[in-house]
């Protein structure tokens, strides 16, 4: 009986080897044998690849999910080239957008995997997930494995700051005792500084964009900035050797103050009245404008102004004759007719308008006249009255004092 058992046995092995070496199926344990019912495998199902990083535990009749509701099953694992192709089956009412992601997740600590699919979550979903659709690289991955969450944990465990925290209250509890009152007036004020801030943020970023232009206006000034920089040096020097110089400078500066001060306290008063009586006379020579300006310019060229003297004279050059008769005759009558004082300086002659020296335009050339020889003078008898004596300093009047003279030779 136990012989025959050994025999049914080693047939139904070889059998069974048989069949595997027929079907060029590889056997990887249980999960290289498609599970008969299996999730996404029946009528209606379809399928979709995905290419993935790592496969991780990841293995064949693993679940694949959505939303932690099983909707199909890994049907194959291939290796492409540098990634994994793992090909899924899902139900005929599965809908997922064109854009779906795939990650593998771990479904309980024992170690075993699932693939879950879903919607985007930085993207709009985008159309719809058909078969035969093909799930690139940039949108597969993992989520955190049991053994990557205990490795980070204990590394901030042990690592991290955790073994701090101790220090830190207890330095904190050092910083408050005894200053409740300080931290509660700060808090306030922490307030309005920060009220205040961000009430200036347009003004704070237009200072950073202003920062940001000067910066790039340095930037392309770099090379004048370094020439700059480096001519400055040898003023430096200079400076710097007549620091002492410049010291006493400003400290005979500050005593010229002292002295000024001392002026304005003791006369303080009266430089006040000066300066309100000076306001009229500046004020009136405000009000001039450029007038006074314009007349000191044609005063410096009287009796041409420079301004328009080309306007008026063609050429590069020009010659003035000038006889300015300066004789108290002359001035008096001039100028001091009709006043007080109108014949004080040429007499009662001046005053009558006889003996004023006639102009001297046509009588010669005063650079070559000197040179030659005067005329003889022609004597003119004195004035009188007939029949009465010589009176000093009587006035030449035709026809009265002088008979015989004409109305144009007195006073010759």
């Amino acid at each position: 009986m136990m012989g025959r058992k050994r025999i049914r046995v080693a047939s139904a092995a070889i059998g069974l080897i048989a069949v595997l070496g027929v079907s060029g199926c590889q056997w990887d344990g249980l999960n290289s044998v498609s599970m008969p019912g299996a999730i996404g495998t029946g009528d209606g199902s379809w399928q979709v690849r995905i290419e993935m990083p790592n496969v991780t535990m990841l293995t064949r009749n693993s679940p694949v999910k959505v939303n932690d509701v099983t909707v199909g099953t890994v049907t194959g694992i291939e290796v492409q080239g540098w990634h994994a192709l793992v090909t899924v089956g899902l139900d005929r009412d599965v809908k997922l957008p064109a854009n779906a992601t795939a990650k593998i997740g771990q479904t309980s600590l024992l170690g075993s995997n699932h693939l879950e699919l879903a919607p985007p979550k930085e993207e709009a979903a985008q159309g719809t997930l058909k078969d035969g659709d093909l799930i690139p690289l940039d949108r597969a991955g993992a989520f955190p494995t049991t053994e990557q969450t205990l490795s980070s944990l204990s590394v901030v465990l042990n690592g991290g700051g955790i073994s701090q925290l101790e220090t830190i209250t207890r330095e904190l509890n050092a910083t408050f005792k005894g200053r409740t009152d300080s931290i509660r007036d700060l808090l306030p004020q922490l307030n309005t500084l920060t009220t205040t801030l961000d009430q200036q943020t347009g003004d704070i970023i237009a200072a950073m964009n202003g920062l940001d232009r000067v910066g790039g206006v340095l930037a392309r000034q770099k090379d004048d900035l370094s020439a700059a920089v480096t001519t400055i040096h040898p003023a430096l020097t200079v400076l710097a050797d007549r620091r002492e110089n410049i010291t006493k400078a400003i400290t005979s500066l500050g005593d010229l103050s002292n002295t000024v001060q001392q002026i304005l306290d003791q006369g303080g008063e009266n430089l006040k009245a000066d300066l309100a009586n000076l306001e009229p006379a500046l004020r009136s020579l405000a009000a001039t404008g450029g007038k006074l300006a314009d007349s000191l310019q044609w005063l410096l060229t009287f009796p041409f102004p420079i301004k328009n003297i080309d306007k008026v004279i063609m050429g590069d050059y020009m010659n003035l004759w000038m006889t300015v008769d300066l004789t108290g005759a002359r001035l008096d009558s001039n100028f001091l007719t009709g006043t007080p004082l109108g014949g004080s300086l040429g007499g009662a002659q001046a005053t009558l308008g006889y003996g004023i020296p006639q102009s001297a335009v046509g009588k010669g050339d005063p650079l070559s006249d000197p040179l030659n020889p005067a005329p003889p003078a022609t004597t003119q008898p004195a004035p009188s009255i007939p029949g009465l004596p010589p009176i000093p300093g009587l006035p030449a009047i035709p026809g009265l004092t002088v008979p015989n003279a004409q109305q144009g030779d007195s006073g010759r």
